[in-house]
């Protein structure tokens, strides 16, 4: 599932999305922008899916004023789509890489930015050599802490079972919550989705944000065991890469349950 917005489809939704781009690049002039800067797709902010159309507007737009693409993968990068980063899955050729997270596994604080050839030659022919650093670079116990999490990654083949076997059935099963009464929307990819809860399925029309519905579900998430985020009334998720089919099965067990006590909640209180 997508992002989409009113009665646009979806790819006419990424086009239209994607075009904003090149408005804004004439609007400042284009000497003006020298980079994008985007994830590849929004992860705190609600997990939007961009549709199969916006990627590749954006490439070429790119590509017509010779911009550079700076990839935010905090959040997608080292497996969590089933490809070690999702500039793969989405077919992307960035020129920066943010990272960090997936990097040590959150166990020690890790950071850092992948650039390409193309523009780290820049800076060696104009310079002499590649200069960069901040007062933590290189940190023995956080470098030692991502290797290491690295060769487990790759020794336990996680990025390759996400891909073919957790994802697949994390998305499959969550999709069984969308005929919820208080669910207008499950949208995911790989091992991150999001749930959109809604006051009605067939008008689209949300909660006011007065009432709090998305922190109600959380809260009763808690009580049954799960951590499950919300971002106003979109509750999201992101499990970890190690999660088995049994987890999952419990997992989707358990938010069915914080729904159908949030929407109990909001019958009581007359949220309707």
């Amino acid at each position: 599932m997508v992002c989409r917005r009113g009665d646009l489809t979806p790819e006419a939704f990424g086009l239209q999305a994607a075009q904003a781009l090149e408005t804004k690049i004439l609007e400042l002039g284009e000497d003006n922008v020298a980079a994008f800067i985007a994830e590849p797709f929004q992860g705190a902010g609600g997990v939007i899916i961009p549709p199969s159309t916006y990627w590749p507007e954006i490439k070429r737009i790119l590509a017509k004023y010779d911009l550079l693409l700076i990839l935010d993968e905090v959040i997608s990068g080292f497996g969590r789509t089933g490809h070690w980063f999702a500039a793969e899955y989405f077919d992307l050729q960035p020129d920066f890489i943010s990272i960090a997270k997936g990097m040590t596994s959150g166990y020690v604080p890790m950071g850092g930015v992948i650039i390409a050839d193309r523009v780290a030659d820049v800076i060696k022919q104009q310079c002499g050599e590649f200069t960069h650093g901040f007062t933590y670079s290189g940190h023995p116990v956080a470098a030692a802490a991502a290797l290491e999490n690295i060769n487990i990654i790759k020794r336990e083949k996680l990025v390759e079972k996400v891909a073919t076997e957790t994802a697949p059935y994390f998305q499959q099963r969550l999709q069984q919550l969308d005929e919820h009464p208080l669910v207008g929307e499950v949208r995911g990819l790989g091992l991150v989705a999001a749930i959109e809860l809604v006051q009605d399925k067939a008008k689209r029309q949300r909660f006011s944000a007065k009432i709090g519905v998305g922190t109600w579900c959380r809260d009763f998430c808690i009580e049954h065991g799960l951590v499950m985020r919300s971002v106003g009334d979109t509750m999201i998720i992101s499990p970890p890469l190690v999660i088995t089919k049994a987890e999952i099965d419990e997992l989707v067990d358990k938010a069915l349950m914080a729904l159908n006590d949030t929407y109990t909640k909001c019958l009581a209180s007359k949220a309707y």
